[in-house]
């Protein structure tokens, strides 16, 4: 009987133990937690841009197209960064930032021998709102999002001097401006916990991104030239990281 007591001590304490340990890795993702991950961003851009459009020669109106011509932007890598409340044990809202990446404009078409044309740095943050599967307790974790992203962009240059030469004869110059934008995010991961605090995950989205193109254009003599096109970049993005819970 003694021993049948203190192994359904023994039992109980173990029993008990485990209720607390479960409880408190439940807390790693659960209502009132706050996540930081930090890893590896790839951005590759799906889209390309409409053919350049000769909008205005000194203030008047051209509307030439330059047909055959387009570009597309280049994929990128970064440090992202990611921090999510959970609102719930099963909801979550996610601002998505990284640190600044540089983006290459490659000419298509007419203007491939150009390679690249110039370069920008998007700045693209982003808001979104997570549901996460399962019970807060499970090690495994999938989640869908859904949320807005605003786009602006930073040293926009034309890079080219051949195309700037060629565009606009020997001693011309030219610069360029792309236009800010409000886009929807959609949003697919999984995290798994390693401990109470520490887990891995990772992270697909894609944002269709459209932004215009305006190039500015000045001849040696003092003539201006604007040039137009649409640039489609739809981002698709891969976030590997490593996160922390709160």
């Amino acid at each position: 009987m003694t021993y049948c007591k203190g192994f359904t001590r023994t039992l109980g304490m173990t029993l008990c133990m485990g209720s607390v340990a479960l409880s408190q890795h439940a807390m790693a993702q659960s209502a009132g937690n706050m996540t930081l991950s930090v890893g590896w961003l790839h951005v590759a851009p799906q889209g390309d841009a409409t053919p350049l459009i000769v909008e205005s020669v000194n203030g008047v109106a051209a509307n030439q197209e330059i047909v055959g011509s387009g570009a597309h932007a280049t994929s990128t890598d970064t440090v992202g960064i990611t921090a999510e409340y959970y609102v719930t044990d099963n909801i979550g809202v996610a601002t998505l930032f990284g640190l600044p990446l540089k983006v290459n404009l490659v000419g298509d078409g007419t203007l491939q021998k150009y390679d690249n044309l110039g370069s920008t740095r998007p700045m693209p943050p982003a808001l979104v709102l997570r549901y996460h599967l399962f019970s807060a307790a499970a090690k495994f974790r999938p989640f869908v999002g859904v949320g807005v992203n605003y786009t602006w962009f930073t040293q926009v240059q034309a890079t080219n001097s051949q195309f700037i030469t060629d565009s606009f004869g020997p001693g011309g110059s030219a610069h360029a401006t792309l236009s800010a934008s409000w886009n929807p995010v959609f949003e697919i991961g999984a995290n798994y916990s390693i401990s109470k605090h520490w887990s891995v995950g990772a992270t697909l989205n894609y944002i269709p991104v459209k932004t215009n193109l305006t190039l500015y254009g000045q001849t040696a003599a003092g003539m201006q030239i604007v040039s137009r096109s649409t640039l489609r970049l739809n981002p698709l993005s891969a976030f590997l990281n490593v996160a922390y819970t709160f």
